[in-house]
């Protein structure tokens, strides 16, 4: 039977379920535990999310326009005006408790990696090891044409610094683009192969604060579905796999992680 109650410790009937706890003991009983999370993870830390109606960031501009790579080629000035922002707004956001209790689950030996669809470097700094930024990190820019490959602080330098509001190579001018998966991109090779032979090994995947509808990634639980293992889904909006989840938890990502944590 799916466990997918509305709200913590309310369950499928008339019987009170306590999900967390439920969760807690797939986590013991899985020799392998992988964790796949999304935009809805970050929320809480002060990041808006890219679909909430109202909230998303994608309402207020047109990702085609200012996040696509040929956006990026051809107006670096507009592009960078919006990534700028981003790269101001993200630097300095903090760890959210959800994102601690995956690492003190990585710490306690009880899950394996993170894959995550965000690039706010905020699973880094809660201190997960194993880490597969499947979309990229703001940690560094690269140049397209010399390779040359500079790092965030540097990067946010060269953007108070510059007369246009692009940060440049040094040595040969060029626009530096984040190394970040934009619109119009393929996901790095090493990064989706790694994702994906996470999924397919695992006992358990959990799926946190992702709306499991941008691919490749989403087909991300199949693969560990089709390997024999299960699912379980930690968000609060509807996902197109709901249908597939053995554990499917509604509530606040932070209390729902926090509730897991003190469950295992």
């Amino acid at each position: 039977m799916h466990a997918t109650g509305s709200e913590p410790g309310t369950g499928a009937g008339s019987s009170p379920w306590p999900a967390p706890a439920d969760l807690a003991e797939l986590i013991r009983s899985s020799r392998s535990v992988v964790a796949l999370t999304g935009a809805g993870i970050s929320v809480p830390s002060g990041i808006p999310d890219f679909r909430s109606p109202g909230t998303g960031l994608w309402e207020k501009v047109d990702p085609m326009e200012v996040a696509h790579i040929d956006a990026f080629r051809a107006d670096p000035v507009r592009f960078w005006s919006f990534y700028g922002q981003r790269f101001a707004a993200l630097g300095d956001k903090r760890p959210n408790d959800a994102h601690r209790a995956l690492a003190a689950l990585e710490q306690r030996g009880l899950l394996d990696a993170v894959i995550t669809q965000n690039i706010d470097m905020l699973h880094r700094k809660a201190g997960t090891r194993e880490l597969v930024e499947v979309h990229g990190s703001i940690a560094r820019c690269t140049c397209p044409r010399c390779g040359a490959s500079v790092a965030l602080d540097e990067v946010r330098s060269k953007l108070d610094d510059s007369s246009d509001g692009v940060p440049r190579c040094a040595p040969c001018a060029q626009a530096l683009k984040p190394d970040v998966v934009l619109f119009g991109e393929m996901l790095p090779r090493a990064a989706l192969e790694r994702a994906s032979e996470l999924c397919e090994q695992a006992q358990l995947l959990l799926c946190i604060g992702s709306s499991l509808e941008v691919r490749p990634v989403a087909g991300l639980p199949l693969l560990t579905q089709r390997a024999g293992g299960t699912v379980a889904i930690v968000t609060q909006g509807p996902t197109p796999l709901d249908d597939i989840a053995e554990v499917r938890l509604h509530g606040d990502v932070v209390d729902e992680l926090q509730a897991l944590l003190a469950a295992v």
